[in-house]
């Protein structure tokens, strides 16, 4: 189990780390400066969600705990963590194709929509990390 318990930090690779699926009740940073980006984070057992510079990122229904996350103009790459299977909302650029990979495996090839949103379920221990990794075509 490695969840955040600063809700968010940096990574020495340039990544960063957020989350805590633990948490029985709602908590929440603002305003955590990153790569020249400043973050904003809410989390606990039933939700988690981050925003960057006021635009949504990341959303899991129930909470989860994310690592090493990093967005690239083509890619987002992250391992997940949770208490329970997890259904992970993203946003990418609108109406565009990637190919998605959770833990090693080709979980096929989707389309945002007009808004940018993906959805993918993750199934999630708290034994185990998953990686998901999310390339543009």
């Amino acid at each position: 189990m490695a969840v955040v318990s600063e809700l968010i930090r940096s990574e020495t690779d340039g990544t960063i780390s957020f989350g805590d699926y633990t948490l029985p009740q709602k908590s929440k940073l603002d305003n955590v400066k990153h790569a020249g980006d400043l973050y904003k984070v809410k989390t606990f057992r039933e939700i988690t969600k981050l925003e960057r510079n006021g635009m949504f990122v990341y959303e899991s229904v129930p909470g989860t705990t994310v690592l090493h996350l990093k967005v690239s103009e083509n890619e987002m790459e992250f391992q997940v963590e949770g208490a329970e299977d997890a259904q992970i909302t993203l946003e990418l650029e609108p109406e565009t194709e990637y190919d998605i990979k959770v833990n090693g495996v080709d979980a096929g090839q989707m389309k945002t929509n007009l808004g940018g949103k993906l959805s993918l379920s993750v199934e999630l221990d708290t034994d185990s990390c998953v990686p998901v990794k999310v390339t543009k075509l």
